[in-house]
């Protein structure tokens, strides 16, 4: 059974926070929360460090998924400095997909977190990407 702290649950819930936040501002505070500032977001496309490249990050994958949102799948498994979990992106009207196995992107990350329970590292695992056109 997973387990999990409301130190990892809370630093999971800023995390989606920052994904779906979509003015400039309110993206860049909601990185700045989530993350140390020296902290890191990797995946099998993005490699950067810092708020700024975070939030260009974050920004740049709404441009490509208008009107869609990030949100949590299953529990968060945490433990120490660690946690796992798996989100999907959906469509924002309504907040499920429009159909079984329709969410365009799905993926499992895995965060560490510094003693202030901000994200120092996200090593992300892109589970189903749409082909590109």
């Amino acid at each position: 059974m997973p387990a999990s702290t409301d130190r990892h649950d809370l630093a999971v819930a800023r995390y989606l926070e920052a994904w779906n936040a979509r003015e400039p501002g309110e993206r860049a505070r909601a990185v700045a929360v989530a993350w140390a500032p020296q902290g890191g977001y990797t995946d099998p496309l993005a490699d950067v460090r810092g708020h700024e490249g975070i939030t260009a990050v974050v920004a740049a994958a709404q441009a490509r998924f208008p009107g869609f949102v990030f949100r949590l799948t299953g529990a968060v498994d945490g433990h120490h400095d660690t946690a796992r979990f798996s989100w999907e992106l959906v469509r924002e009207a309504g907040g499920t997909p429009s159909g079984e196995g329709s969410a365009p992107v799905a993926g499992s990350d895995v965060i560490t977190l510094d003693a202030e329970g901000r994200i120092m590292s996200v090593l992300g695992f892109l589970d189903r990407v749409p082909a590109e056109a």
